[in-house]
């Protein structure tokens, strides 16, 4: 995020080669989108977590069961051009800061939704214990929706277009790609924040 905000934003037509660039617009997909497991909003990026409060006698913690992070290439518009991105996951080349978008919870003292029980299903998680008690679990999503707005850096290249885009005239297409010194960084905060100055 410091390093978000250090750096001017940039129109994606003046986007220079091999220069590290921001640029904020809306993410679009390239594919067909991804679904956020417990919400079912489409989106291009879904990071979730789902934990269990342990307790070890007098104290107690919450012990992380799932981690899962997905996401697929997408397209930054704005005012009617586009920049796509494409961060690789193994190695992993990008850093991401997501606003939390859904929280939900279950326990002793609070019955889990039919959604909420399926979504465990899915991930293998028993929201009982051994004696049929119900477990205190919960679970936090973040995400990058279909047409929300987000803020990327990374090493900017030109590219040839292979195939057309729709509503996109030019031949060629910027991309914000990484380096070996710098990863690629996404955030969906809102653009007052990440251009808040230090």
């Amino acid at each position: 995020m410091r390093t978000l905000k250090k750096l001017p934003s940039s129109g994606i037509s003046g986007i220079r080669t091999n220069q590290l660039t921001k640029v904020t617009g809306k993410a679009l997909h390239v594919e067909e989108p991804l679904v956020a497991p417990f919400s079912k909003r489409k989106c291009i990026f879904y990071r979730i977590k789902i934990e269990e409060k342990r307790h070890t006698g007098k104290s107690s913690h919450w012990a992380t069961l799932v981690k899962d992070e997905r996401f697929q290439p997408f397209f930054i518009e704005r005012n009617g051009e586009y920049v796509i991105v494409n961060p690789s996951r193994n190695p992993i080349n990008y850093k991401a800061h997501l606003v939390i978008d859904k929280k939900t919870s279950s326990g002793f003292f609070k019955e889990s939704t039919p959604e909420f029980e399926q979504l465990l299903k899915e991930y293998n998680v028993r929201s009982k214990g051994f004696l049929g008690f119900k477990k205190s679990i919960r679970y936090q999503e973040a995400i990058i929706e279909i047409g929300e707005e987000v803020t990327v850096a990374g090493i900017a290249k030109w590219k040839n277009l292979n195939e057309p885009i729709e509503g996109y005239s030019y031949s060629k297409i910027a991309s914000l790609e990484n380096s070996e010194k710098q990863k690629i960084i996404i955030t969906d905060l809102p653009k007052e924040k990440v251009n808040k100055r230090l």
